[in-house]
C-alpha cells in the first residue's frame, strides 16, 4: 500500500520500548500528503496493540517538524471525505493507548501544529515556530485544532491564534500552555530520548488508563470521573505491577514494570 524503506514518507524505529516515528518529506518541510497520512495511521494502529511499544516519539526529518497538510497539486477526492479521513487520524493520535511525545524543531504549521498538540507531551526547540495558518489559506482549523486550542490555551487565546494565523515562538507557545518543555536546539534530541526512556520504564497499563482518564475528564462531570477512576484502579490491581510497586515502597527495591496480569 505505501512506500517502505528509507524513502518512505513516514519512518518507524523501535528501540528499548520507544517507537520513534519520523515524518520524512524534508523536501516539503514534512508537509503530509495522502500517502504520508495513511502510513502514519497504519504505524499508529500497529503500535496501539504492540506490547513492545511503551512510548511513541513523533518527530520530523531534517530538523523540521511538519508544515501541515501538503496542499500543492490537485487534491484527490471530495473535501468532506479528505477532512473526515484526517479527523480519524487525529483521533488515533489523541486516543493512542501509549504515551506520545512530539519533538518539535523548525516549523509546526496548521495541521502539523495540531498533530503535535494531539500528543500528550510537546518538547520544542528554542528556535521552533508555530502557526494556525488556516485562515491565511481561506480555511478554518482542522485536525482537532478547534478542540485542542481552547482546552489547552483558553478560548480567547485560541481565537487569537486561529483568527490571525500569526507565528509564535516556542517560549510564547510554552507560556500559552501549548508546549510542555522548551530546550536548546542542541539538547532536544537527548532530552526527548531521556524522557521517552523514563516513560517506557513506567507501568504500561497504568499509563494507558491514566491517559484515558485525563482525556475523558476534560469533558466529564466530577461524578463521571470518579466512576472511571475506580474502574481503572480495579484493572491496575489485577496486574503484577501495582502489587509489586506497593511492596517495593517499603523494601526500596527497584521494580521492572511489565503490565502482565496476575492471573
Amino acid at each position: 500500500m505505501t512506500s517502505t524503506g528509507a524513502e518512505a514518507p513516514v519512518l518507524r524505529q523501535l528501540a528499548d520500548g520507544v517507537l520513534t516515528v519520523t515524518l520524512n518529506r524534508p523536501q516539503r518541510r514534512n508537509a503530509m500528503d495522502r500517502e504520508a497520512w495513511d502510513l502514519l495511521s497504519e504505524i499508529l494502529r500497529t503500535a496501539s496493540t504492540d506490547e513492545d511499544v511503551r512510548c511513541v516519539v513523533l518527530r520530523g526529518a531534517d530538523h523540521t517538524f511538519c508544515a501541515g497538510a501538503d496542499i500543492s497539486g490537485v487534491p484527490e477526492g471530495h473535501p468532506v471525505t479528505r477532512i473526515r479521513h484526517l479527523s480519524r487520524i487525529a483521533e488515533e493520535v489523541h486516543r493512542l493507548p501509549k504515551p506520545t511525545i512530539a519533538s518539535v524543531e523548525g516549523y509546526a504549521m496548521g495541521a502539523g501544529w495540531n498533530l503535535a498538540l494531539c500528543c500528550d507531551l510537546v518538547v520544542a526547540s528554542e528556535t521552533s515556530q508555530f502557526s494556525q495558518v488556516f485562515t491565511a489559506r481561506g480555511l478554518s482549523p482542522d485536525f482537532g485544532g478547534s478542540w485542542l486550542l481552547p482546552h489547552l490555551a483558553g478560548l480567547q487565546q485560541a481565537k487569537r491564534l486561529a483568527f490571525l494565523a500569526e507565528r509564535v515562538g516556542a517560549q510564547e507557545a510554552y507560556e500559552l500552555g501549548l508546549v510542555t518543555w522548551v530546550v536548546g536546539p542542541d539538547e532536544i534530541e537527548a532530552f526527548v530520548d531521556e524522557t521517552a526512556r523514563r516513560i517506557a520504564g513506567m507501568p504500561p497499563i497504568a499509563l494507558a488508563l491514566t491517559k484515558e482518564l485525563l482525556n475523558d475528564g476534560a469533558t466529564q462531570t466530577f461524578a463521571q470521573a470518579l466512576e472511571n477512576e475506580w474502574r481503572a484502579q480495579t484493572v491496575n490491581y489485577a496486574t503484577e505491577d501495582a502489587p509489586r510497586a506497593i511492596a517495593a515502597f517499603t523494601t526500596r527495591e527497584t521494580v521492572t514494570f511489565t503490565g502482565r496480569w496476575k492471573t
